[in-house]
């Protein structure tokens, strides 16, 4: 009993090393992009209302929807400050520090309005809080925060019941990377869970040496779950970690070891009785995938992705972000991280 509570207390310590955080778009990650403006000090409050409705008419900021017309001001002169418009949107002879150079006279109270000064402001929305916390020391806009995002990028996504079941998942990929690895070949490992069941679905290795140049991890353990459906081009018998199966790894722990699931046998399960490919189910890589697996988790419906470590060549946050592209008609979720430390040493 006290080998599995010690397995136990390592395999929890392990857990406690490692944060999946999210590989966001290019939109979301990047800082905000901002351009220059012109704002004045509001004088008189009483003003203010229809200084913005004929702010609006003369300069609509067209869209900048997210852009707060007027701030509060940190000036014991004035409370207020208003934007008057953008500098592109004045021509050159009228950029000028003076206030009826910039409005028309006969629709504006200049003495209501303070001296003009540059301010910068966002060009797009911002996405993410800390985008929203760099444009707010520029210029006020609207967030509309996604909470997800939010705590995923602290790292707080996940419970610590889902981090022993993503542990658990990983410690099997690691496991298949180990024995390819032993055979020569590339130490990556992946597999597959149905997110429903939290079941694992199959199990892959990387397979090039001797067979096939397209044998990524990634795309063995795609073929796998075609053949149980029914298609599937490909045979490895050669390499019996490579299988689809049904386990479940929770307690890998305590009586079931990773090697004795990569072991187990193929379940006689029906083909033809899931969705398509990989719908539903979450993959679980030790390296990042390069630019073809990442293609074919969009063509298999993959759910989301974890990877461990990084790839010089990856698609899902290095070189590219295929998972992101808007042009492709599937998305999907993926994290990085998970076991890091571990899927870093099989790399060297």
């Amino acid at each position: 009993m006290e080998p599995q509570s010690k397995k136990k207390r390592e395999f929890e310590r392990d857990i406690d090393l490692w944060v999946a955080y999210p590989v966001l778009s290019e939109e979301q990650s990047q800082d905000p992009e901002l351009i220059e403006a012109f704002a004045a000090p509001i004088l008189d409050k009483k003003y203010t209302s229809s200084l913005i409705k004929e702010l609006s008419s003369l300069y609509p900021l067209q869209g900048l929807q997210h852009i707060k017309r007027v701030r509060a001001s940190k000036s014991s002169s004035h409370s207020l400050e208003v934007l008057l418009c953008l500098v592109g949107d004045v021509s050159d002879s009228r950029k000028k520090m003076d206030i009826s150079a910039l409005l028309p006279a006969e629709r504006f109270r200049y003495d209501s309005l303070g001296d003009p000064f540059l301010v910068r402001v966002p060009v797009c929305a911002p996405l993410t809080r800390n985008q929203f916390e760099q444009v707010g020391k520029h210029w006020p806009t609207s967030f509309h925060e996604d909470k997800l995002i939010t705590l995923a990028l602290k790292g707080q996504l996940f419970t610590d019941a889902q981090k022993i079941r993503m542990h658990a998942h990983m410690v099997v990929a690691v496991a298949a990377a180990k024995i390819a690895q032993e055979s020569g070949m590339e130490a990556v490992g992946a597999v597959l869970v149905d997110r429903e069941t939290k079941n694992i679905i199959a199990v892959g290795h990387d397979c090039r040496r001797n067979n096939h140049p397209f044998h990524h991890a990634v795309m063995v353990c795609i073929d796998l779950v075609a053949r149980k459906q029914g298609g599937g081009a490909y045979i490895y018998e050669k390499y019996p970690a490579c299988k689809f199966t049904r386990s479940n790894s929770l307690h890998l722990y305590n009586e079931i070891s990773p090697t004795s699931i990569i072991q187990q046998d193929m379940t006689s399960e029906e083909k033809g009785d899931q969705q398509y490919i990989c719908t539903g189910y979450d993959l679980y890589v030790t390296r990042e995938p390069c630019l073809m697996c990442a293609m074919a988790l969009v063509h298999s419906r993959i759910g989301r992705v974890f990877y461990g470590t990084t790839s010089a060549d990856g698609a899902l946050g290095t070189k590219y972000k295929i998972h992101t592209q808007k042009g492709l008609n599937h998305c999907f979720e993926v994290f990085k991280g998970v076991m890091r430390q571990h899927c870093e040493d099989l790399c060297t």
